[in-house]
């Protein structure tokens, strides 16, 4: 017989920010895919993204568009890899979640709405791959 040592308030945790982490797996390559169409289609109209007011940075919208589609490109990889459970998915993708908090930042003169909905889920994504303590160390 076995004993149990860990009380059910840690394994419930436990369980939340491992589903936390699958979860971000999937957000990353979802947001990874998305991120690819907005590139394509920046990149291949250069006038389907209009200015919503009138921001101090200001970008040429087919070279914005070469910038989303290889942050699509490497969010995708990376969310790949966190769902593999491998460290280095976990790495990339706290810090690939952090630039593209900074990326949707600059894009918010473009498409206000879906920059802050993406910023939401780069936090989620950046807290659910920080605060797994037993990510790797389990298959899923």
């Amino acid at each position: 017989m076995s004993k149990n040592t860990e009380s059910p308030q840690q394994s419930t945790s436990g369980a939340w920010a491992s589903g936390g982490t699958m979860f971000a797996g999937v957000l990353m390559l979802v947001t990874g895919v998305l991120d690819i169409l907005q590139g394509i289609a920046g990149i291949a109209e250069d006038d389907i993204y209009t200015r919503v007011g009138d921001y101090v940075f200001k970008f040429d919208l087919t070279s914005w568009g070469w910038i989303h589609l290889c942050l699509g490109v490497v969010v995708t990889i990376a969310g790949a890899g966190i769902l593999k459970g491998a460290e280095w998915g976990r790495i990339a993708g706290i810090a690939l979640a952090s630039l593209n908090i900074v990326a949707q930042f600059l894009f918010l003169p473009y498409q206000p709405w879906w920059a802050l909905f993406s910023m939401a889920v780069s936090v989620f994504v950046i807290w659910a791959l920080a605060a797994d303590k037993d990510y790797g160390r389990e298959s899923w």
